[in-house]
């Protein structure tokens, strides 16, 4: 089951559309950044040589934390999957300007990175510079310029080599909207999904009236076969999202559709739950004028044949998914061919009909030759074997399953449920035929691809900003240097000046004190007196003492 899916099962439950994935994301994000942060702040106190204390309810909320950001990666992994898909699609249209500006994102990130950078290398330099005779404060200090080092690696190297990729990102990028522009092929077109179901209420009416006054192409709609073989446009499995028969028949709301007779569908409102509830269905759905309001408002079931009346008169196509009844239905097995008599009735001509069910073709190829068989995404063996030229499928499933292939056999492709104006210009540049969409009055608007590039401007670009931004780099670590070394400077200078009187006057020091216990020993004066050349013994004499102190 995809995010759609399960949108879906909440809207149906309760009437309204919950986005869970964002949901998810946002609660995914926050538990993932908490716990990363303590992971962050424990490897650091490890860093330091610090003992982590923690208290047994942390440690318990970091178990629970670790716990739900795994079972929601799991969530994610399994029920987003068309969303990771998607993720990678827009990659192929953002890639060039991600490219473009994520250079320029490093060179801003260039000047703390410098700066971290060059300080830790003047803080090694200094260290080494006081490194002295002592073994212990060596071998301390000599850590400490290995971690000093080791930050360095960790931060410069990744920076650098994120830098490198993004100089030399272009060789291995990929871009369909980077094309000559007299290759570019031809605007898809418009498969009105359901109608214009941001217009009017889907499947009916009203909807289909407005997808055809804005250019629509084809027309997309869903069918089920009543208990009375009257075939009726509905999507779901229940009448409850798009109808009032929770207020009408409260208690058979969660029934087939195709368990009801044509007479009681025909009395149900199909537009009420559009036109006045407080939620639209989609997001970027803009307010109905008062008289789309009044006419949706009044909106019933439509009939097949009401459709088909329809395309004939506006020469569009019709494309359909039949759903087939539900066991011990009386036209359980003849469905197909109930329909297919009800569209040879109904009077359309029949190359205005994409037949895209895949039960019973031998019958529909003879009965109606005329009919435009579409096939899913098949192989080539089987589409050649079936004699089908045409395919309709996912796009997601499309770009990832070997679009080129399709092309080659010359395969006409319709892609669904395209409604972004950047997946629209993907499958314009990528030359396909022609899309269903929801959001038909907007991308009818586009005359050109978005983030359309021709190969010789993108190549200019990217020499340019990786000059440019190599300059700008250079010139950042250079003037950080360049400062660095200043400060340097003025330190050692101020570390010279304060240790010099010092040593002079330890000097001075030193003479004094020898010179003092020289004249404090008076046998070592007489016996320098007494072995003087020429000079007699004598008597010493007693010495009196002096009153003036001696001088220092």
């Amino acid at each position: 089951m995809t995010s759609n899916g399960w949108k879906f099962m909440s809207f149906t439950g309760t009437g309204v559309w919950f986005f869970w994935s964002l949901v998810l994301l946002s609660l995914f994000g926050i538990l993932a950044a908490y716990t990363s942060l303590l992971l962050v702040l424990g490897f650091l106190l490890c860093w330091e040589g610090k003992e982590l204390y923690l208290h047994w309810y942390h440690k318990i909320l970091i178990l629970i934390v670790i716990s739900m950001c795994l079972f929601f990666f799991w969530l994610l992994c399994t029920y987003w999957k068309d969303r990771w898909l998607t993720i990678g699609l827009s990659l192929q249209v953002y890639a060039p300007y991600l490219h473009l500006s994520s250079i320029s994102v490093m060179v801003l990130l260039s000047w703390p990175v410098a700066f971290y950078l060059i300080h830790l290398e003047g803080e090694a330099r200094i260290r080494r510079y006081k490194i002295t005779s002592n073994e212990r404060k060596r071998n301390k200090r000599c850590n400490m310029l290995t971690k000093l080092r080791a930050l360095q690696v960790a931060v410069g190297l990744p920076f650098f080599l994120i830098l490198l990729c993004l100089y030399v990102m272009p060789f291995g990028n990929y871009s369909p909207c980077i094309q000559e522009k007299d290759k570019l092929g031809p605007k898809p077109s418009f498969f009105g999904h359901r109608g214009a179901p941001m217009l009017g209420p889907e499947n009916t009416m009203m909807s289909f009236e407005k997808a055809v006054e804005h250019g629509a192409f084809g027309l997309e709609s869903d069918v089920h076969i009543s208990y009375d073989h009257v075939p009726f446009l509905m999507h779901d499995l229940s009448l409850r999202r798009t109808t009032n028969i929770k207020e009408v028949l409260p208690n058979a709301s969660l029934r087939h559709p195709s368990l009801f007779d044509w007479d009681f569908l025909a009395t149900l409102n199909a537009g009420k739950w559009f036109s006045h509830s407080q939620i639209k269905p989609f997001y970027h759905m803009k307010p109905l004028s008062e008289a789309d309001k009044e006419k949706a408002g009044n909106q019933k079931i439509p009939k097949l044949t009401d459709l088909l009346e329809l395309a004939q008169k506006e020469k569009k196509l019709v494309i359909f998914d039949l759903n087939s009844p539900v066991p011990k239905h009386p036209a359980r097995k003849e469905f197909v061919r109930l329909v297919v008599n009800v569209i040879l009735a109904s009077g359309i001509e029949q190359h205005l009909i994409v037949w895209l069910p895949g039960f019973d073709r031998k019958y529909v190829r003879s009965t109606a030759p005329g009919f435009q068989h579409v096939g899913r995404l098949f192989t080539i063996e089987r589409l050649t074997k079936e004699n089908i030229s045409r395919i309709n499928v996912d796009y997601k499933r499309l770009f990832y399953n070997g679009l080129r292939e399709y092309k080659a056999a010359n395969i006409n492709i319709n892609i669904y449920i395209v409604n972004e104006p950047w997946l629209f210009s993907l499958a314009w540049c990528s030359r396909i035929q022609s899309v269903t969409t929801d959001n038909i009055q907007v991308l009818n608007q586009i005359n050109h691809p978005y983030f359309f590039m021709t190969p010789s401007f993108y190549m200019f670009m990217w020499i340019l900003m990786d000059v440019v931004s190599a300059i700008f780099i250079f010139a950042v670590f250079y003037f950080h240097w360049w400062r660095e070394s200043q400060s340097e400077k003025i330190l050692k200078g101020i570390s010279s000046y304060t240790e010099t009187p010092s040593v002079s006057l330890q000097k001075e020091n030193t003479e004094n004190e020898a010179a003092l216990n020289v004249m404090e020993s008076p046998e070592t004066l007489t016996k320098s007196v007494g072995e003087l050349p020429g000079s007699q013994s004598i008597n010493p004499e007693p010495v009196q003492e002096t009153t003036q102190p001696l001088m220092p």
